[in-house]
């Protein structure tokens, strides 16, 4: 596996490696990290699980009503509670009270350990001696002050997006193909009937995998619309080549040749063709999302080979092809140090 934390060790980074590659038995991991994200706003020191319980159940309960699956498992005390909620069985302080009983179970204690180990900077402490509750790092805190934070909320909901879908229409693996309407700039999937569903956006999907920096110049980079740095989705191949990619077995439409750049980057980038380095990159950014588990991860699998090898053949092949259509090679203007 390819570390995402390699040349990063980040707050940002640790904390973007917790959302994007920690365990997805259920998604009580995303409605967590908007909770604390929510606390960073509030600069609490610590909170009662009994006072994060709203913050926590409320997004449950708003996605319960667009997907009912939220989780591996086929019985929950917890998520049953919230479908009892949604259609008035029972009252929000039932609610709240068994929340506060069954909602923290396992997530506070998994939700920092990223592949088998606690991330280095922990961004709470658990403190169930008296009264059960968690006690907030400077660290977590900290995050706030980060360019990056504005980023975070609609990466967690991006994510938590696309895996619930993904349960939600029980679809192969294998068969996954996440698609991208170019003129709205969101991702979406095909079901058996060939109904199309909307999914999320595609800039927030792809953001945190490019630590939100510029694919090309490692700029600082937003999703928010209205910003003055708000990015573009840039096609690494462009689309002058559709027809000579599609004839080798690529799809330049695919989410392996979807990546964000600082929108002044992209305007000069237009339709040439990057220097070979940054394939390398393009590597590693779709390893990350292979080794995460992510649905989008399968797409690119299926798009672009089932193993590390053939992808690297994958993509050399179209390399070969597209500086052969080219007459320069280009680089962007500005390069920070890489992240990736």
């Amino acid at each position: 596996m390819i570390n995402f934390q390699e040349n990063d060790p980040s707050l940002e980074s640790q904390w973007r490696a917790i959302i994007l590659f920690g365990k997805n038995s259920a998604t009580y991991k995303f409605a967590f990290g908007k909770a604390l994200l929510e606390l960073t706003s509030q600069e609490k020191s610590s909170i009662t699980l009994k006072d994060l319980a709203p913050l926590f159940v409320d997004s449950i309960l708003n996605h319960l009503k667009e997907n009912d699956r939220q989780g591996n498992s086929n019985s929950s005390k917890f998520l049953n509670a919230c479908r009892e909620y949604n259609t008035n069985e029972i009252t929000y302080d039932n609610l709240i009270n068994i929340t506060e009983k069954y909602g923290f179970n396992n997530v506070v204690d998994a939700f920092q350990n990223v592949n088998g180990a606690v991330i280095p900077n922990k961004f709470y402490e658990k403190d169930y001696a008296k009264t059960k509750r968690i006690v907030i790092t400077d660290d977590l805190l900290k995050l706030k002050e980060s360019i990056q934070f504005t980023n975070f909320n609609k990466e967690v909901d991006a994510r938590w997006n696309l895996v619930e879908t993904a349960w939600n229409l029980q679809i192969n693996p294998n068969l996954l193909e996440v698609k991208i309407d170019d003129n709205l700039q969101t991702l979406f999937i095909e079901n058996n009937f060939m109904r199309r569903i909307d999914i999320t956006s595609a800039k927030a999907s792809l953001n945190g995998y490019q630590k939100g920096k510029c694919f090309y110049s490692f700029q600082d980079i937003s999703i928010n619309s209205g910003d003055s740095n708000l990015c573009a989705v840039d096609h690494f191949f462009p689309h002058v080549h559709k027809i000579n990619l599609n004839e080798s077995g690529a799809n330049v439409n695919g989410v392996w040749n979807l990546v964000l750049a600082e929108k002044f980057v992209n305007l000069d980038k237009s339709a040439k063709i990057p220097e070979l380095k940054y394939l390398e990159r393009l590597y590693k950014r779709n390893e990350f999302y292979i080794a995460s588990k992510h649905p989008l991860g399968e797409t690119i699998v299926n798009q672009t080979g089932k193993n590390s090898k053939e992808r690297r053949m994958f993509l050399q092949k179209q390399y070969n092809l597209s500086v052969n259509l080219s007459i320069h090679k280009w680089k962007p203007k500005i390069e920070l140090e890489p992240l990736f």
